[in-house]
């Protein structure tokens, strides 16, 4: 497991993921395509739970005591529990890129770590080095969902103009 690529990938993540908010309207932030989907302040605080309350959290259990039990997280129902939508974007954005460098600085720090050890759990075996990736993963999905948002906003405010010149979106 290359640590120092994970490392780069989430330090460059976290000036995406802000690059993809900042300097929004208040309506562009909070619209979603449809009511079952998420907003891009949803996604946000949704990063930063699951920076503060997930990933890190779980991989530093797996690393030192593999068989204790994990927290319970619920990332889907935080979204309406915890009203991620109304929130302000500035103060969600600079609690997540805070728990981001929380996670940059632990990571830094270990040493020799067994991306091997496995924890047995509801969501099957995992190993330390499979939390890792999937954290990668997910910051690549929800980069993928903020600019899928932007996308689909310009289509909605560009009428009666349409955005096909520009090219469908479709996975490659």
């Amino acid at each position: 497991m290359n640590l120092a690529y994970f490392i780069e990938r989430f330090a460059q993540n976290k000036t995406v993921f802000a690059g993809l908010v900042r300097g929004l309207s208040e309506d562009q932030v909070r619209w979603k395509p449809a009511p079952e989907k998420w907003s891009m302040l949803e996604v946000i605080n949704h990063l930063y739970d699951e920076e503060k309350e997930d990933f890190r959290q779980r991989i530093e259990i797996v690393l030192s005591d593999p068989d204790r039990s994990w927290p319970p997280i619920d990332p889907r129902g935080w979204v309406v529990t915890r009203a991620y939508n109304d929130r302000n974007l500035e103060e969600s954005l600079d609690n997540f890129i805070t728990e981001r460098d929380k996670s940059l600085a632990w990571l830094g720090q270990l040493t020799s770590p067994n991306w091997d050890n496995r924890h047995e759990g509801a969501n099957g075996t995992l190993a330390a080095g499979d939390l890792l990736a999937a954290w990668l993963a997910h910051d690549f999905l929800h980069t993928r969902q903020l600019a899928r948002l932007h996308w689909q906003y310009v289509g909605l405010i560009s009428g009666p103009y349409q955005t096909i010149y520009g090219g469908p979106w479709e996975e490659s």
